[in-house]
């Protein structure tokens, strides 16, 4: 299949029409895809099933169903509210009520310490997400003029909120895409030390990442996907930066394969023939693992995982068709100044890069102390996860100052915690006096009062003592749907900590599901790409240790240099496949060409060929991505700093430390055991039987007779 494929597309006119057919049908997607339709609804994500979902459905039948509300925070930092302050806010009520659903605002309510003061403007809540921020903007706006001297405003609650999440995002597209591509561009000109090929796989990347959006933004409009800004830019960063290798991997091939004859279509077939079936496997696994994302009920994860894997299959899509086209028709000089020459027959050309065999020369002599330090900086790097929190509050979202989470600390600070983010229990009318009786006896309530209703639906409000997203605020929620359940079986308990409580829950439960799906869909494909079962379970054990060790350096960074206050709950579930899936990549490309070379050399010197050959490009390939998943730092949301800089620290782990060293000195003690049980575990090199030269060096006219390599 590959061979074909080669062949096909290496043609002088097959080549020029798969450009411009992927000029047209680009342009043509981009240029008609609609707008992203985000998802904004705290609930969205959350499984249909879970009670706080059931809440916000509920509450959208009663009169206040379709309000989001906006909640404004007057306060004087370091000093009180007087007699005088709460006359002239009081009467700035009718400026306000022309902004207010309905023309109506709530008299401010003065906290106990009269440090603070609170009015509620309703709004709309159904309406489109910017009708809403432009609401609060124009809010905003009318409350920064005409206030009392000293005296201060804040618009919060979940109007605020939204709005704050995304003006976050104005913008953010871009700076992501920019930058990313800054990244790109500056690696690939140090990787190739050419003021022109960097040019063709930046282009080709650029192009898969544009469709890939195109794409994402037509699911979002078609399915109810909970797609939102911050799903994009993971899916950005995934595309750059997988489709960068994908392109690095082929280029290391085509070059190589350009020191062997003076046709370049013929050296792209080679390359394409060679290095396509292990760049197909390695995406076909990240494909398969983001697909596993379909089983979790978050819905967050959901949408990464639907659009991740559109991602990668055009990036594939764009690496091995659209790539090995543009390259054929570009001369042999777009490689200037560094123009592979075609090294003549007879002539001795060294396997792979010096340095990088002294490397695996130097870890073989020691293998097991190489094995006991490798293992030992993972172990003590693993060791930051005893210390790590988990669960970030709704203040805890932004690293950036945002006027909503402000206002939520400055109400926090001066009304009742459980009056800033009160539990809401939906019931029935006739089970009001129950289930109002049964929440007030529960340990942590401070009261419970009956609040709206209809003919079929009442709501009771419950406000606790204790402050929110704490374990005492989910184990009180999680005590109170035990009592109302009691007194009505149908009843839900939803509000901000209960959604917070539901969403925690869901990650937990994704986490268990998911992760031992991702090992066993990689160990299977292992299995299938070396034939062998000993060398699949060795290489997803030093990924998984390289992840553990990599959430344990982030969590140390995050709480000792960043200051954040816990890991997200989704966090870790994303790293772990980010990891699993990209990270196992760069031990398929090392491992399938040991594979090849251990025919010829033997085990011990065929993966010392192996990481002689695919050191300097696979090294590449994971800084690049390393630095790629690291650019979701410049948005200004810190679940998406953490997952980059996790997944970021786990790359250059794999890439520098597992890849590198650990795995050689494994397969070096391990031996022909580690092909086991297939036929590598029994084969006698044939270098061994027919006296063949040193396996440090071959021969040109040597190479051009052997079986082609996989990369």
């Amino acid at each position: 299949m590959w061979t074909t494929l080669a062949r096909l597309l290496t043609r002088r006119a097959v080549s020029w029409a798969v450009l411009v057919l992927a000029l047209l049908a680009s342009g043509a997607l981009i240029s008609l895809a609609p707008d992203l339709k985000a998802q904004d609804d705290p609930t969205a994500s959350l499984p249909a099933a879970a009670q706080s979902t059931e809440v916000s459905r509920r509450q959208q039948d009663l009169p206040s169903g379709q309000l989001n509300p906006a909640l404004v925070v007057y306060s004087r930092p370091g000093g009180k509210l007087s007699a005088e302050d709460v006359a002239a806010l009081t009467a700035r009520g009718p400026e306000l009520a022309a902004l207010a659903l309905g023309g109506r605002v709530s008299p401010p309510q003065v906290s106990p310490d009269q440090a603070a003061a609170l009015v509620v403007v309703p709004l709309s809540g159904a309406v489109p997400s910017e009708q809403t921020t432009a609401s609060v903007k124009a809010l905003r706006a009318t409350l920064a003029t005409g206030l009392p001297d000293g005296v201060r405003a804040q618009v919060t609650g979940g109007a605020g909120f939204s709005t704050d999440l995304s003006s976050a995002f104005d913008g953010a597209d871009v700076t992501l895409l920019a930058t990313t591509a800054g990244v790109v561009a500056l690696l690939l000109l140090l990787t190739y030390r050419s003021p022109l090929l960097w040019l063709v796989p930046l282009a080709v990347v650029g192009a898969a990442d544009q469709v890939t959006a195109s794409l994402v933004a037509w699911v979002s409009q078609h399915t109810d996907v909970p797609i939102d800004a911050s799903t994009n830019g993971i899916v950005s960063v995934l595309v750059f930066g997988a489709g960068t290798d994908y392109a690095l991997l082929l280029i290391a091939r085509y070059r190589e394969e350009l020191r062997r004859t003076a046709d370049r279509r013929a050296a792209m077939r080679h390359a394409l023939a060679t290095a396509g079936p292990a760049i197909g496997a390695s995406g076909a696994t990240v494909v398969l693992a983001l697909l596993t994302l379909l089983l979790a009920t978050f819905g967050g994860s959901r949408a990464i995982g639907v659009g991740g894997a559109i991602g990668i299959v055009v990036a594939l899509v764009f690496g091995l068709v659209v790539l090995p086209a543009a390259l054929v028709v570009c001369p042999r000089q777009i490689f200037w100044p560094l123009v592979p020459r075609v090294v003549e027959p007879g002539q001795t050309a060294e396997v792979g890069g010096r340095g990088w065999r002294r490397i695996g020369l130097a870890t073989t002599r020691r293998p097991w102390a190489v094995i006991t330090a490798s293992v030992l900086v993972l172990l003590a790097l693993s060791a930051g996860t005893l210390s790590t929190g988990f669960g970030l509050s709704q203040a805890d979202t932004f690293r950036t100052k945002a006027e909503s989470v402000e206002g939520l600390k400055t109400l926090s600070a001066s009304f009742p915690a459980g009056l800033v983010s009160p539990v809401v229990v939906m019931t029935e009318p006739d089970r009001v006096a129950a289930v109002t009786a049964a929440a007030t006896a529960v340990p942590g309530v401070d009261q419970a009062r009956p609040g709206e209703s209809t003919a079929s639906l009442a709501e009771v409000d419950v406000v606790i003592t204790a402050a929110p997203n704490t374990d005492a605020s989910y184990a009180t929620v999680r005590a109170l749907r035990t009592a109302v359940a009691a007194a009505d079986p149908n009843a839900a308990v939803g509000g901000s900590v209960a959604t917070t409580l539901d969403a925690r829950d869901a990650s937990v439960r994704d986490l268990k599901l998911i992760a031992p799906l991702i090992l066993a869909l990689v160990f299977v494909v292992l299995v299938v790409l070396l034939r062998a079962l000993v060398a699949p379970v060795v290489l997803i054990l030093t990924v998984i240790l390289s992840f553990f060790a990599a959430l344990g350096a982030g969590s140390l960074a995050f709480t000792y240099l960043l200051g954040f206050p816990a890991l997200d709950y989704q966090v870790p579930l994303l790293s772990f496949l980010f990891l699993v899936a990209l990270g196992v990549d760069y031990n398929i490309f090392l491992v399938s060409r040991a594979r090849e070379e251990t025919e010829t050399h033997g085990t011990r010197d065929g993966i010392l060929n192996a990481l002689a050959v695919t050191g300097g490009v696979i090294t590449s390939a994971g800084i690049l991505l390393a630095a790629v998943f690291t650019v979701l730092g410049v948005l200004p949301v810190i679940v998406l700093t953490e997952i980059g800089i996790i997944v970021g620290v786990g790359v250059l782990l794999d890439t520098l430390l597992v890849r590198t060293v650990l795995v050689p000195a494994l397969v070096h003690v391990l031996d022909d055991r580690f092909w086991a049980p297939g036929h590598l575990s029994r084969l006698r090199p044939r270098h061994a039987l027919a006296g063949a030269p040193d396996a440090g060096a071959a021969t040109v006219a040597g190479d051009q007779a052997a079986p082609r390599r996989a990369l």
